[in-house]
């Protein structure tokens, strides 16, 4: 380590990247961090017999400077289980369905097809995943007595943050470098503090309820000087910047993945019966829209009619009624005897002003 040159700063981490690296390394993976510059080493097994030769003797001849990750066991697996049923969840019958999953086989599997059909213990999970993954990687570090500072955690702008990677070994830099390596000391210094693994609550009232933003955090360029020809085409650079994305299985390397191998496929079955039903409502939408195009013009066509007789004036549609009623009671008075004609209400009218003309004569007398 000494004939290397000395960073003067923290060095820069990822904790996503290492978080999926923790997550992944297993007894047929191996992940090593590098001490000097903080890149990640990743032995992958399906490169050529001389490139991993080449890359095993640099990590044995420079075994101060590799630092192998930590593999995760199956007791500290089923201890992350365990204490997630026991601390976040609340329900009865969910906790014991849990724990009965938890002591079969293929437990782990097993809890993550079941996590991720219940939606109400997922978020609740990957958010423990979370925090246990942290102090975890947190401790690991701090093992291996490593400054450092997690990219994610840092309110630095891109430019600066790229300024720091570039001139990481440079002694001599400009006024507004070496005011932020001063914060990144102190930043670094909660790491080991007591808190960083054993993080408190926060008293007081809590805040208000403020709809969350999701903002994907700005991750720079990944910038190293000092990485051997060796462990160039083995360098871990995944660009994760969702930690919910990074799986709590070892067959897997995705959520997707995952997702598309949970044992019984009843997502798959969900997501070919929603299909199944999209387009029949698609088909349904487009017969209405051939419904109501028909319908529309069916009405423009009656509004026409109607629109056509309000034009007409009703004398040119009553006049010919009017002429053949006329014309059949012209045909009716030939037909009928001429007798019949005294029984005129016209007539009768006639008769009983003669009667009153009586009834003055009778006045008189």
């Amino acid at each position: 380590m000494s004939k290397y040159p000395q960073a003067q700063n923290p060095l820069l981490l990822r904790h996503h990247r290492l978080m999926d690296a923790f997550a992944k390394s297993d007894d047929e993976r191996d992940f090593y961090l590098d001490k000097v510059e903080g890149f990640i080493v990743y032995v992958d097994l399906d490169k050529g017999e001389k490139e991993l030769a080449d890359l095993d003797k640099e990590i044995s001849i420079h075994n101060k400077r590799y630092a192998l990750l930590p593999k995760m066991t199956f007791y500290e697996t089923k201890k992350f289980m365990e204490g997630f049923i026991n601390e976040k969840v609340y329900d009865i019958d969910t906790k014991e369905k849990l724990l009965d999953i938890i002591q079969s086989r293929e437990a782990r599997d097993n809890f993550l097809e079941f996590i991720y059909d219940h939606h109400t213990e997922l978020e609740k999970w990957q958010q423990y995943y979370v925090e246990r993954s942290r102090i975890r990687i947190i401790e690991w570090l701090r093992l291996q007595e490593i400054l450092f500072v997690f990219e994610e955690d840092l309110d630095v702008n891109k430019n600066m943050m790229e300024k720091l990677k570039r001139y990481l070994f440079d002694v001599k830099v400009s006024k507004d470098i070496a005011a932020v390596r001063e914060t990144l000391y102190v930043k670094a210094k909660t790491y080991y503090s007591n808190e960083a693994l054993n993080p408190r609550p926060k008293r007081g009232r809590p805040p208000k309820q403020v709809a969350k933003v999701e903002i994907e955090p700005q991750v720079t360029v990944d910038m190293y000087t000092m990485v051997p020809s060796c462990c160039r085409t083995f360098l871990y650079l995944p660009d994760i910047t969702n930690a919910a994305s990074i799986t709590f299985s070892a067959k897997f390397d995705t959520e997707a993945q995952l997702l598309a191998s949970l044992r019984g496929s009843s997502r798959v079955k969900v997501d070919t019966k929603l299909q199944a039903l999209s387009e029949r409502l698609e088909s349904l939408r487009h017969l209405s829209t051939r419904l109501t195009t028909t319908t529309d013009s069916s009405s423009l066509a009656n509004q026409g009619v109607k629109h056509v007789k309000q034009l007409t004036p009703e004398v040119t549609v009553r006049q010919p009624i009017e002429n053949k009623k006329s014309s059949i009671s012209e045909v009716v008075k030939d037909l009928l005897p001429s007798r019949k004609k005294s029984a005129d209400p016209v007539k009768k009218k006639g008769e009983i002003k003669t009667v009153t003309q009586i009834r003055k004569q009778h006045r008189k007398g």
